[in-house]
């Protein structure tokens, strides 16, 4: 019986991420599609991944908030908030492996009650990607934390191309890993209880050295490794 793995769907780069979690394994991908809310899928999953894509709307993490903001979306997917908080929900309540990224690391984040910048601003000059190609920074990972302990290293070397980012960090998740800057680069649970729940601001998935930098591999296998033991 092939693994199972559920993966939102987005609006940009789609088929990086069924292709990067499938690799030469035998994989079947479960389309978590916003569009058409089948939450009834998530009985199939072994794990889900979060996907990127456009800024969640404000009015999920603030209370005093305003849409028109530097780098604002034209158009905010509300409809694509509300499944994947109610995805995430269901995840947690299940204990199914989630993996988040980009966006769906701040998703996460706003499920456990925390807050995002609206814009970097000037850090987005470290950050959001230039003429269509990922920034390049250097990621420093909390010694003692389950991402260390994945990654296997205290340093490494990560794409990126956002430009909102975790604020307050939510209620029972801890930020493991940094750029220089102090952006908080990847989250966990305090307290995982048989959940893994790992979630990263980068690109796993499009990493130019993904087969070989931690920060890609060892991510994906121990996301897999998770979703065969559930």
């Amino acid at each position: 019986m092939s693994l199972k793995i559920g993966i939102t769907q987005t609006e940009t780069n789609a088929v990086n991420y069924p292709k990067w979690i499938k690799g030469d394994d035998d994989i079947e991908i479960i389309d978590l599609s916003f569009e058409r809310f089948n939450l009834e899928d998530i009985e199939q999953c072994d794990g889900i991944v979060f996907t990127g894509g456009v800024d969640s709307h404000p009015k999920y993490f603030l209370e005093d908030y305003s849409v028109d903001y530097p780098n604002a979306p034209s158009e905010f997917i509300e409809r694509r908030d509300d499944f994947e908080l109610a995805v995430l929900k269901k995840a947690t309540e299940e204990k199914i492996p989630v993996l988040g990224i980009c966006r769906g690391m701040q998703l996460i984040n706003i499920f456990y009650k925390g807050t995002l910048h609206l814009d970097l601003g000037e850090g987005n000059q470290a950050h959001k990607k230039a003429d269509g190609i990922d920034k390049q920074h250097p990621v420093l990972i909390k010694e003692g934390s389950l991402f260390s302990e994945i990654t296997g290293t205290r340093e490494g070397l990560s794409n990126s191309a956002h430009h909102q980012a975790i604020d307050r960090v939510g209620q029972g998740l801890e930020a493991v890993a940094f750029s220089p800057d102090q952006v908080v680069e990847a989250i966990e649970l305090k307290k995982p209880e048989g959940q893994f729940l790992v979630a990263v601001q980068w690109h796993p998935e499009r990493i130019p050295d993904k087969e070989t930098n931690p920060l890609s591999k060892n991510i994906r296998e121990a996301f897999l490794n998770a979703s065969k033991q559930n």
